[in-house]
C-alpha cells in the first residue's frame, strides 16, 4: 500500500482525535478517556482504530486493564503533545489582539505553595484580570514537574530541589521563600527552646507528610548524613491533618512556618526554629520557556515575579534532593 502524500496525511490528522489519543496515554484506558472527555468509549474506539488506519501501524496494545502505547505509539504522543502545545502557545498569541485579557492559565503546585501564597497571590491576580479562568490543581513537587514536561499545566509552582529538571528543557523562576520549623504541643522538652538542630528532634517521635514529599525527603537525608533513623510514627497527607496528630500526642512534626501561621487554633502548639541549612528553602515557578507562553500565563508569571522574594538563599549539600519531591 502506498503511504499517504504530506500534504493528505496533514488533512487525514484531526485534532480531536490526537487530543483524544493524548488523554487515553495519560489514564491508560479507553473507557476512563472517554469519561473524561464526554465521549462514547465506542465513538474514542473508533477515532484511534482511524488514525492507526492512516498512519499504516498499531499505536496500542489493547488488553483487559487498558491499554499500553507500542513504539510507535510512544513516538506519536511526544509529536502529538508538541502540536497541541503549539496550538496552545497560538491561541495564546492570537488572544492578544482581543479586547482585554481573556483564556485561562492551568497551574499545578505543590501543598507548601497553595497553603501559604496562592491564595492571596492569584486573588490579587483575578481582582485585576476579572476575564482570566485560573485551574489550580495541588500535586507532588515531582508530579507538578512532570504535569509542565509533559504540557499537562502552563505553569508549575514547587520546591527548588523538585525544580532542579536534571537536563530536562525546562524554566524556573523564583517565587517564594519559606523556612521550615519543627512543630511541638506546648510544654514539650523543646518547647521554648531554639534555633536548635535538627538532630535533638531525632529522639523523639516524628509525625511525617507523604514519603515523596520535599520535606520528608529533606529530613530522611539529613537524619542519614548524621547516622540517624526518624521514628516515624505516622504520615499524613496534610498539613493540618499533622497539627491535629502532634497536638494528640502522636509525635512531634516538621513544616513551614508561615503554614503554621495561617492554621490559626489547630491545636495547642508552639514552633521551634531550626538551625539547619536545609530548613530554609526557594519555592520557584517552572515552564517549559516562559517567553512562549499564552499571554494570560504570561501576565500570572509576571504577577507572580512582583510579588516574588527579593533573594534567594544559598545553596547548601542538603537541597540536592531528589525528582520525587513535594509539599
Amino acid at each position: 500500500m502506498n503511504k499517504p502524500s504530506e500534504r493528505n496525511f496533514a488533512r487525514r490528522i484531526d485534532l480531536t482525535s490526537l487530543q483524544l489519543f493524548v488523554a487515553v496515554c495519560e489514564l491508560g484506558s479507553i473507557g476512563k478517556a472517554a469519561e473524561r472527555e464526554f465521549i462514547a468509549a465506542s465513538a474514542v474506539s473508533k477515532r484511534l482504530s482511524d488514525l492507526e488506519t492512516t498512519l499504516q501501524t498499531t499505536l496500542l496494545y489493547r488488553h483487559a486493564r487498558g491499554v499500553d502505547l507500542t513504539p510507535a505509539g510512544e513516538s506519536l504522543l511526544h509529536h502529538a503533545r508538541s502540536v497541541l502545545f503549539s496550538l496552545d502557545r497560538m491561541q495564546g498569541e492570537l488572544s492578544e489582539y482581543t479586547d482585554g485579557v481573556r483564556g485561562h492559565v492551568r497551574v499545578h503546585a505543590s501543598i507548601s505553595a497553595i497553603v501559604q501564597f496562592l491564595p492571596e497571590d492569584l486573588g490579587a491576580f483575578i481582582r485585576q484580570h476579572g476575564g482570566v479562568k485560573i485551574d489550580l490543581e495541588e500535586h507532588l513537587s515531582s508530579e507538578v514537574v512532570r504535569a509542565v514536561q509533559e504540557g499537562a499545566a502552563d505553569l508549575g509552582i514547587c520546591n527548588a530541589a523538585a525544580a532542579d529538571t536534571n537536563g530536562q528543557p525546562l524554566q524556573t523562576r523564583p517565587y517564594q521563600r519559606d523556612r521550615l520549623v519543627l512543630i511541638v504541643p506546648r510544654g514539650h522538652a523543646l518547647d521554648g527552646q531554639g534555633p536548635i538542630a535538627f538532630e535533638q528532634s531525632l529522639a523523639f517521635d516524628h509525625v511525617g507528610l507523604h514519603s515523596n514529599s520535599s520535606i520528608h525527603l529533606a529530613m530522611r537525608s539529613a537524619a542519614v548524613a548524621l547516622g540517624h533513623t526518624i521514628k516515624l510514627r505516622i504520615q499524613v497527607t496534610g498539613l493540618d491533618a499533622m497539627c491535629r496528630m502532634i497536638h494528640n500526642g502522636l509525635g512531634i512534626g516538621v513544616m513551614p512556618l508561615r503554614a503554621f501561621e495561617l492554621m490559626h487554633g489547630v491545636g495547642d502548639l508552639a514552633h521551634v526554629d531550626l538551625s539547619d541549612a536545609w530548613a530554609e528553602r526557594q519555592i520557584r515557578m517552572v515552564a517549559r520557556d516562559f517567553s512562549t507562553l499564552p499571554v494570560t500565563a504570561r501576565l500570572l508569571v509576571e504577577h507572580l515575579s512582583g510579588r516574588a522574594a527579593d533573594a534567594e538563599p544559598e545553596p547548601h549539600p542538603l537541597a540536592a534532593l531528589p525528582l520525587r519531591a513535594a509539599a
